[in-house]
């Protein structure tokens, strides 16, 4: 049998619906039609409803489908959001203001379908959103430098000292000792505390596999916080500068930060640095 190509998901009930259908076609060819890409008829904040052209059984029905609700995060690499027998769903807890990538792919005990076209949305704003100025031309030199800026999306203040702010990035060879500068912000650097937080892979043990590999990168962020502030609906904090490096100034490679977005010289809203509020997600989601 040909292998199929390796579908990564959050959930455990697509990784078992891949198998069974692996194992239900032995040509390893789609025995239902693609669905359509899914169409958005509502979008709120945390939440999306989708619908879809449904998959048909290209010759005799082999039972009823489920329809796996994917985002694609690298080559033949997806992340689960959700599964549903209807071509309809409404996905909930997902981030405001967030950009989504958005694809299907139908399954049953008979056969599986292609995966359809990708849809590609921003969800509704919700209390904050978070713009983006990379400073840093060079990726790969010894510091990474850039700006960001907090706005009041709500319709109410928005206290900053309920805020908080995780640029996403990865420690390259087991090495987490970075150096957090605000160079200067309209608010004050003062009024910013900023805490660095990071999440190596296991030590040696003696099982014979460790994964992640050490020596890899392990992900980690730059956690903002703020002492004072509230901004009314649709304010800004103003920029607020940021620098990182090594303590003794060697190079980094930003590249394969979950936060970083090559420099263009505009200001961008970057859906992949993070923002909660009371603890609930209210901008931005670190997948790549």
């Amino acid at each position: 049998m040909r292998a199929r190509r390796v579908t990564a998901t959050a959930t455990f009930a697509a990784l078992v619906s891949l198998v069974a259908v692996s194992a239900a076609r032995a040509d390893d060819t789609p025995a239902l039609t693609t669905p359509g890409a899914p169409v958005v008829v509502a979008n709120e904040p945390h939440r999306l409803s989708l619908t879809w052209t449904p998959s048909t059984w290209k010759g005799e029905p082999g039972g009823p489908v489920t329809y796996d609700v994917l985002s694609p995060i690298g080559p033949n690499a997806y992340r689960g959001l959700g599964s549903t027998e209807t071509n309809a769903v409404t996905l909930t807890d997902l981030a405001p203001g967030t950009d989504y990538r958005i694809a299907l792919q139908a399954y049953a005990l008979g056969g599986y379908s292609d995966t359809s076209a990708v849809t590609e949305v921003r969800t509704a704003y919700g209390r904050a959103k978070v713009d983006y100025l990379n400073l840093d031309w060079a990726p790969t030199d010894n510091q990474a430098q850039f700006r960001i800026n907090v706005t009041n999306t709500g319709s109410r203040p928005l206290d900053l000292t309920t805020v908080r702010v995780r640029y996403h990035l990865r420690f390259e060879n087991g090495n987490a000792s970075l150096a957090t500068e605000c160079d200067w912000a309209t608010l004050g650097c003062a009024t910013i505390r900023r805490t660095l937080q990071y999440f190596p892979p296991p030590g040696p043990s003696p099982t014979p596999t460790v994964f992640p590999v050490p020596g890899t990168p392990f992900p980690g962020w730059v956690e903002l916080t703020f002492t004072t502030g509230v901004l009314a609906p649709g304010a800004s904090s103003g920029p607020i500068q940021l620098r990182l490096h090594r303590p003794n100034w060697t190079a980094i490679d930003e590249r394969d930060d979950p936060s970083w977005q090559q420099a263009t010289g505009a200001w961008t809203a970057n859906s992949r640095i993070t923002l909660d509020v009371d603890g609930i997600r209210e901008y931005g989601d670190n997948w790549g």
